[in-house]
Parts: structure tokens; C-alpha cells; sequence
């Protein structure tokens, strides 16, 4: 090694001196367009830190290397960088850092922490003769970070109602602290910056939209959180997840571009998944959240895809190269904004790509040694097109032999599938943005629900979605079919008793549509929705006087709900009650003037009363 860098350095003095003879610029003099940096070694003079290092350091290293910052030390000045020139010689060689996973030509990715060949040599080089200084005042300025919040003050600050503690040894804790913004009105979220509360130890986290509030009902106290993995998000009906809500150590906070802000109502939870890792020591977290809005609603949408194959993951002992895969046709026309690459310890090699109607191969992503400790969601510098009927590909390989310096088993054991560190995970995210107009999100995501029940053909919540999704395009016959498997599957499951009722209602078999109302409140008494729909079944059936006890509870629960008002009156001028239905429409216009049938029946009864 000493020989091949002699061999270098002598090369490069020759040729300076060449260059020199002809009337190029002089020894260490850059030419035009060329920067201290890029001389590198090639420069006869040794590298120094001034002039050669810091801007290597300063643009690759000090987003994790600064005061405060969730990395051991320090490398903004001279002599940070000096005490540990031989690490960072060494862990640049190996590529370990900067912590840049994807391979370089499987994607173009913003913001990408690659260093050059030339740049790790240089390195190299200046770490073997002595880490020397050079002159100080050419050392650039080094950039600042802040204390605070990175894109300055939030909007809204949430804090977490209280912290955990994450015990000194043991295996990785996750959490699920749930937050509760006070909104009065719909906002529209264009950043967030996740705050953990001990980045040094906190591995990742995701924030997850629970517009149901469904986490706070799997809480042991309130306020507590959710400890595991398995916390079950409910979902409202096409509520994908469209954006990734993602932090890990060192990240920037990503600001969605004009349009592509995501909506926040009044009621909704945050959940915010986190990943933790014991540190020798008990630590307290408790992790903030700041929230940036914007006034100019989104006017695109995009939406997640997700590829999966969990339920092959049992990797016996000792496997050296175990692969999975999973494959999704796409509907329509997309452009691919991010991905998002997902497994445990024993991950290795793991690749995304899609194979265009041509049968050309286009890469989406390629990581061939994949660290989970330096997992991370990639943005693609320009959207990539994938024209319809486009098949996107996820091939993960796993190593499961001692040689894996990751596994974490001495000796390997068989490992499956599962939510713990310990277990195995397999899944490959896109965030994808239709390129057409109309109904192309509600093409992908029936798609999407197609796909995962040919995999999984007992996948309730799979079913539910694809029955609702089939509603809503006016297909309640198909609908009918997927939903009565799911009732069969999970006789439990609310929701679905409730969306199969809708779909009897609308193919006219209403004796059997009242009965899975009926089922949906009897699982789930304050389910106002079903109950309504149970109303408005009775209506039609003519059992007005059940009608009338279901819809005056309807309006008990939802008391400014202009449309359960309207109908109890309505309801009410057909039994006879033309006092009690006026008193229902005018509490209906009440709450919305704009309600145009209330305010003719309102008229009608005025009317015929000599009002």
C-alpha cells in the first residue's frame, strides 16, 4: 500500500512538472473550474486539511458530525478532524461513510452523500502523512446548525402527553407516542421535523395519520402511548397513505413541493413509530413534533405502493442467500417521486426496478449492501415515468450465516417474518403520483387491493378496501361478493358488516342490508354511521317508527349534522308530524343555510300552514 501511494505521488509530480514545461498552470495553482478538492493527490503538495479536507468534511460529514448533532464527535474544526484522521480515513475507504446506501446509476436520488474515489484517496493520503493543517485562514467557514428548529419556528409545536424510558440494556424498544393537534379547521401540511428526544439513541421513526383515532383506543391509560409493533391503525374508507412521514439520525426535514401538501383535520391523531436502541445507560424520550402549514391546498395527490412478501420470510439457519420478491402491474401512468426499502439485520441485497411494456429494465433503486442503521426514504432528483402496464419488481436477499456481520444470532437461527428487530421484514414503498386525470388513484388502489388478496385471499382489511373502492365506481354487485367474504372471515369487524349493508342497499335487498346494520351496531353501539344508514334502509322499507328511534339517536350523537336533521324531517312530514318536521328543518338550516332540501320542505309546511 505505502509502494502503490509512492507510485501515485511520484506520478503526480511528474506530471505536474510536465505541465509545468508546456506553460500550464503551476504546481497547486487550480485550473480554471477545478477546486482544491478535485486536485486531491494529484496536487504535489501534501493534502491539508484547509485546504483539501474541511469542504470534503463540511458537505459530506457535518450534517451528523457538529455539536449537538447525533454522531460521537465533531468534525468541524482542525483539530476535531485531526484526532480521528485515521477512522475516517478508514471508514471512508470501506464506504461506510457518509452512510449512502443506494448504488450509484440505480437511481438518480436528491441529495446523495457519495464521495468520489479521488475524494476517499485524498483522504487517505492526508491521514497517512500526518493529518496536517495547512493555513489556517484558508480553512473555509464551517456551516452552522441550528440550535432550534432546522426550517425555523413551527406553526404548531406538539410535545408527547409524556415520556418513556428506555431501560440501560435489553433488545430495542418501540414506541408509538401519539399526539393530538388542536385544530379548529382543516390544515395543510407542507414540513414536519421530528424531534425524538435522544437522537444518539433513537434508531428511526415513522409518523403515521390516524384520522380515526383508532391508537388511542389500544392505550392501557391516556397518555401512556403503545409499546410493540403491532399496533393496528384503523383506516377510513380510502384513507392510503400518500406521504412518508419519515425521520432518522442526521436527516433534513423534507418540504413537500407547491401542491403536493397533505391535509390535517380536526380530530385527527399523529402516531409517531419510534425505534430505540439501548445505550449502556436508562434514557428518558420524550419526542416533539413541529408542523409547518401552508395556505395553497394540495391540487396533486399522490399515493404509496407498497410491495411486500413477509409471509415467505423463514430463512433457515445458516442460508446465505435467501430471496424474495413480489411484483405489482401498474393500471395507469405514474410518476415515481421516492422510495422507500425496508428489512431487518439480515437484509443484503436488496433491488427495486420496473420492467416497461417494452421489456426495457429501468432501476428504481439498488443497494447492495444494505445497513438497516442507515435506512432512509430517497427522493428521485427529477419524478421517473412509468407508463401503464409497467411492472414493478422488489428481489430481496437475505443472509443468514455467520459471515453476516449484522445477524444478529451466534449462531444463526431460523428467522421469519415479524414486527421485532430480531425477525425479518421485506418491503419496498414508491411513492407514486398518477399522471392522468380522473380516476387513475382509484384505479391504482383497487389494483393495489386486487393484488395483495391474490396473496392473501384472507386479508380482511384488504377486502374491506377493495369492497369500498368498488362501491364508490358503482359496482356494488362485485362489491357485495368481496365484502360477504369479509363479514364470513371476521364476523367482528364493524366496518364491514356496515359496507356490505351499503352494498345490499344499492343492489335493492334490504331486508338483508338492515341485517348488517344491525350487526355493525350491535359490534360497535356508537357506530353513528351504520346507524344511519340502518335509518334511512327502514325508511325505505317502511318501518317508520324504528326509523324515527334510530334517526332521533343519530341526531343525539351528531347534533350539528344539517343532513341527519333534514332526513329525521322529512321523515316526520311522512308520518304526519309536520311540527316536529319543521322543527327539524329549521334546526337543518340552522346549522347549513345552503342545505337547498330542507329549506323547500321548511317552505312547504310554512306554507300549507298559513305561515
Amino acid at each position: 500500500m505505502i509502494l502503490k501511494n509512492f507510485g501515485i505521488i511520484a506520478l503526480a509530480i511528474s506530471l505536474a512538472l510536465l505541465a509545468a514545461a508546456h506553460g500550464s498552470p503551476a504546481a497547486g495553482q487550480a485550473r480554471p473550474g477545478q477546486s482544491a478538492t478535485s486536485r486531491g493527490i494529484a496536487n504535489h503538495r501534501s493534502p491539508a486539511f484547509s485546504r483539501d479536507i474541511a469542504p470534503i468534511l463540511y458537505q459530506n460529514c457535518a450534517s451528523c458530525h457538529h455539536p449537538g448533532g447525533p454522531a460521537p464527535f465533531s468534525l468541524l474544526t482542525y483539530e476535531d478532524a485531526k484526532g480521528h484522521a485515521a477512522k475516517i480515513a478508514e471508514v471512508t475507504r470501506r464506504r461506510y461513510m457518509p452512510p449512502w446506501l443506494p448504488e450509484h446509476g440505480y437511481g438518480s436520488f436528491a441529495g446523495e452523500l457519495r464521495l468520489t474515489q479521488a475524494q476517499i484517496a485524498l483522504i487517505g493520503e492526508w491521514a497517512r502523512v500526518g493529518a496536517l493543517e495547512g493555513t489556517a485562514a484558508n480553512t473555509p467557514t464551517p456551516p452552522t446548525f441550528p440550535e432550534d428548529w432546522q426550517l425555523g419556528p413551527p406553526d404548531m409545536i406538539l410535545e408527547a402527553p409524556r415520556s418513556i424510558t428506555v431501560p440501560a440494556t435489553g433488545p430495542d424498544v418501540f414506541w408509538n407516542f401519539i399526539f393530538s393537534p388542536q385544530l379548529n379547521t382543516r390544515r395543510y401540511v407542507r414540513a414536519i421535523e421530528i424531534r425524538p428526544g435522544g437522537a444518539q439513541f433513537v434508531h428511526h421513526a415513522n409518523l403515521i395519520v390516524d384520522r380515526e383515532r383508532s391508537a388511542r383506543q389500544q392505550e392501557k391509560e391516556p397518555g401512556a402511548g403503545v409499546p410493540g409493533m403491532d399496533l393496528k391503525i384503523m383506516r377510513t374508507t380510502f384513507d392510503f397513505d400518500s406521504h412518508f412521514l419519515f425521520w432518522k439520525p442526521g436527516s433534513t426535514p423534507w418540504q413537500e413541493p407547491d401542491g403536493l401538501a397533505w391535509e390535517l383535520d380536526p380530530g385527527n391523531d399523529l402516531v409517531l413509530n419510534a425505534h430505540m436502541r439501548t445505550s449502556g445507560k436508562p434514557r428518558e424520550v420524550r419526542p416533539s413534533i413541529g408542523l409547518y402549514f401552508t395556505d395553497k391546498p394540495p391540487n396533486r395527490f399522490p399515493m404509496l405502493i407498497q410491495l411486500e412478501d413477509d409471509q415467505d420470510l423463514d430463512i433457515p439457519a445458516g442460508t446465505q442467500d435467501f430471496v424474495i420478491h413480489d411484483q405489482f402491474r401498474l393500471p395507469v401512468d405514474v410518476h415515481v417521486l421516492a422510495v422507500y426499502p425496508h428489512a431487518h439485520y439480515l437484509g443484503h441485497l436488496l433491488e427495486g426496478y420496473a420492467t416497461l411494456p417494452t421489456g426495457e429494465r429501468k432501476w428504481l433503486i439498488r443497494i447492495p449492501n444494505w445497513d438497516p442503521s442507515w435506512q432512509g426514504v430517497y427522493h428521485y432528483r427529477d419524478p421517473v415515468y412509468l407508463p401503464k402496464g409497467s411492472v414493478i419488481s422488489m428481489h430481496f436477499h437475505y443472509d443468514n450465516s455467520s459471515a453476516n456481520p449484522r445477524n444478529p444470532h451466534r449462531p444463526p437461527r431460523r428467522v421469519r417474518g415479524g414486527n421485532m428487530a430480531i425477525d425479518e421484514m421485506g418491503h419496498l414503498w414508491l411513492q407514486v403520483l398518477p399522471a392522468g386525470p380522473g380516476d387513475d388513484r382509484r384505479e391504482i388502489e383497487q389494483a393495489l387491493m386486487e393484488h395483495r388478496l391474490d396473496k392473501d385471499p384472507d386479508n380482511v382489511q384488504a377486502r374491506m378496501m377493495l369492497g369500498a373502492l368498488m362501491l364508490s365506481r358503482l359496482n356494488p354487485a362485485a362489491a357485495a361478493a368481496v365484502l360477504q367474504e369479509a363479514v364470513r372471515l371476521d364476523p367482528k369487524q364493524s366496518r364491514d358488516h356496515n359496507l356490505y349493508g351499503a352494498a345490499l342497499t344499492a343492489l335493492g335487498r334490504l331486508p338483508e342490508a338492515k341485517e348488517q346494520f344491525e350487526a355493525a351496531i350491535s359490534e360497535e353501539p356508537g357506530y353513528v354511521n351504520a346507524r344511519y344508514n340502518l335509518a334511512k334502509t327502514l325508511v325505505k322499507m317502511g318501518e317508520f317508527d324504528q326509523a324515527q328511534a334510530e334517526f332521533r339517536q343519530v341526531v343525539s350523537a351528531v347534533p350539528k349534522d344539517a343532513q341527519a336533521h333534514s332526513d329525521l324531517g322529512e321523515l316526520l312530514m311522512r308520518m304526519g308530524n309536520a311540527s316536529g318536521a319543521l322543527e327539524q328543518f329549521e334546526t337543518a338550516l340552522s346549522l347549513d343555510p345552503s342545505l337547498a332540501v330542507a329549506r323547500h320542505n321548511r317552505d312547504i309546511l310554512q306554507g300549507s300552514s298559513g305561515h
